[in-house]
């Protein structure tokens, strides 16, 4: 069966590889995917697929039934692409390049998807195949999504988590994407941490900096005092948390001869735990309010959940090991340990059983100006492959092994009602400082 399978994959090789290259060519950071999410559409489209489309947002997803009864699994490609100006291949207008090498991914779905369709690709397997394109995973570019949401445009920042909430997962019981790596092995890891993602707006009063700066109050000395106070409170995190946090001033004043009165910070507040990301973000709160305090400007807090921390699903870890059996010239490492990086697979996490595995085939350091696709024969067809032989391990036999999967399963939130329930809980906006008439001020920090 792998031969054929393999057959199949090798037989959709171009179309693969040419799906690679145009993606690498056009990227588009997140819920701005407009070219590649037409591409895979058209490609799609032209393996005989019916698309259900997002809507206002790009992305889609497409069902694959076997014609027998059994799970649905879903497997997942990511649309998007991160920033990074300095990289050769960065759209020069947007700086937007796929150092995420998730230009690879969208190639291997679409060779997926192609090999489906292959002759007796699937007949021995029950259930159904979820095939889902899906936008904005690095959560970059929190300004731009943030007035998104005000429009009512998405609700959450991340492609899946918008897809989750809008239903666009409703009825899959299982999940799994293949990740690009800069590795040189197949990485399968436990999980990774989840973050708090914060908006920092300082308001101090604009002055005239030569002639009487003593008028004003200045934004920006609060918010580098912020960073200073960050960095003061670092060694009060506990190592087993992982707790990392990393803030950038995105607007730093207007004129060098005025007192900045409107300053922003953005930051993650990353953890291994909802718990961890908590705690730490309250202290991080607390260090930017004392910050605002010193110099008696204000201070605007915009908290939300970025993305739940991963868990991987123990039984799909050793899934997409067996699976990886299929690829004895690449080795593999598998073990328990947890990514300071965040994905909204973790999200997913939090409702069924996921895997979120590495497949090599890039170099560079990722998200950076060196990152290449140096062997999409492994990143691209090889991936391909390797995601066929699990969805032949879940859905052969009566799909027997995708059924004890999700039976075993013990989900974190019962429902993504119950889930969208708890993050909604964590998000708080607005102004942590009030000055009184009589030299007092009111802090609300949490």
């Amino acid at each position: 069966m792998m031969e054929k399978m393999n057959s199949a994959v090798e037989k959709n090789r171009d179309l693969i590889l040419n799906t690679q290259n145009y993606i690498w060519k056009h990227p588009e950071t997140g819920y701005k995917e407009v070219l590649t999410s037409k591409y895979l559409e058209d490609a799609f489209e032209n393996l005989g697929y019916k698309l259900v489309k997002a809507g206002d947002i790009p992305g889609f997803y497409a069902v694959f039934d076997t014609g027998r009864p059994g799970p649905e699994v879903m497997v997942l490609g990511e649309l998007d692409a991160v920033i990074c100006e300095s990289h050769p291949d960065a759209n020069p207008i947007t700086g937007a390049v796929h150092a995420c090498g998730h230009s690879a991914q969208c190639a291997a779905l679409v060779g997926i998807a192609a090999a489906l369709r292959e002759k007796g690709v699937t007949d021995e397997w029950s259930g159904k195949i979820r095939l889902c394109a899906v936008p904005a995973e690095e959560l970059i570019e929190i300004e731009y999504r943030s007035s998104l949401i005000k429009e009512g445009r998405i609700h959450y920042m991340g492609g899946k988590t918008e897809f989750l909430y809008r239903g666009l997962f409703d009825g899959v019981d299982l999940a799994f994407m293949v990740h690009t790596t800069m590795n040189s092995k197949i990485v399968i890891r436990k999980g990774s941490v989840g973050m708090i993602t914060k908006q920092v707006l300082y308001e101090g009063i604009a002055s005239h900096a030569g002639g009487s700066p003593w008028d004003g109050r200045n934004a920006l000395y609060a918010a580098t005092l912020g960073l200073s106070a960050i960095n003061s409170i670092r060694e009060t995190f506990q190592e087993q948390d992982i707790i990392r946090v990393h803030p950038i001033i995105t607007k730093g004043g207007n004129a060098v001869n005025t007192i900045p009165d409107d300053v922003r910070m953005e930051s993650y507040i990353r953890g291994r735990t909802f718990e961890a990301m908590v705690e730490a973000n309250k202290k991080v709160n607390r260090a930017l309010c004392g910050s605002a305090l010193s110099l008696g400007v204000n201070l605007n807090i915009h908290d939300t959940v970025g993305y739940a921390p991963l868990v991987n699903s123990d039984d799909m870890m050793e899934l997409a090991r067996d699976a990886a059996l299929a690829l004895p010239e690449i080795p593999v490492e598998f073990n328990d340990s947890i990514s300071s990086g965040s994905t909204d697979m973790g999200d997913l996490s939090c409702v069924m059983p996921v895997v979120h595995p590495y497949m090599p085939g890039g170099e560079g350091h990722g998200h950076g100006s060196d990152v290449k696709i140096t062997n999409p024969e492994w990143a691209c067809v090889g991936s391909a492959k390797w995601q066929m032989n699990m969805l032949h391990l879940l859905l052969k036999d009566g799909a027997q092994r995708a059924k004890d999967i999700v039976k075993n399963y013990d989900a974190p939130f019962k429902s993504r009602e119950a889930y969208f329930d708890y993050v909604n809980k964590l998000k708080k906006e607005g102004n942590r400082i009030s000055y009184n008439s009589d030299g007092t001020a009111s802090v609300d920090m949490f």
